[in-house]
């Protein structure tokens, strides 16, 4: 072989590797989010989790005196299941009516996602699927954080 032909299959071959290492540091795809969440009844446990959580932190704990607790597990159990791929449906208000006159700070919504993540850490998410529920909850920033 020629030392061009060796050369591009040599590159090849690296791009080959490095393209399925980056597949691999990425994890699964997104299309599997829901199954590594545990479907639905894994997310109900990460909620439940989610609000001892919420419950012990000061920095949040004001933001959901007098709420119904039965209801909000369902419905950002259903949330989470829809963002995730999963079979369910969110019939909840939308976030910028349900947020409406909370004043949620920055510290705030940082401080639910880091509880949010502690809770899938307890239940041995993988950081991947942790990455990618949150890169989905993103959006939903601006509607309960009035910008």
């Amino acid at each position: 072989m020629s030392n061009t032909k060796t050369l591009i299959v040599t590159l090849l071959i690296t791009a080959g590797l490095v393209l399925n290492g980056c597949q691999s540091f990425h994890g699964e795809p997104d299309n599997n989010l829901y199954q590594q969440l545990g479907e639905r009844s894994g997310i109900a446990d990460v909620v439940e989790d989610l609000l001892y959580l919420i419950v012990a932190d000061e920095r949040i704990n004001h933001q959901f005196k007098g709420m119904n607790v039965a209801q909000f597990h369902r419905n950002l159990t259903d949330q989470l299941c829809e963002l995730s791929g999963g079979p369910c449906t969110y019939s909840g208000r939308e976030m910028r009516e349900l947020h409406a006159d909370m004043g949620i700070t920055t510290t705030q919504f940082n401080a639910l996602a880091e509880n949010l993540i502690l809770a899938m850490e307890k239940h041995q998410i993988s950081t991947a699927a942790q990455n990618r529920l949150i890169k989905r909850l993103l959006p939903t920033y601006p509607d309960i954080r009035h910008l």
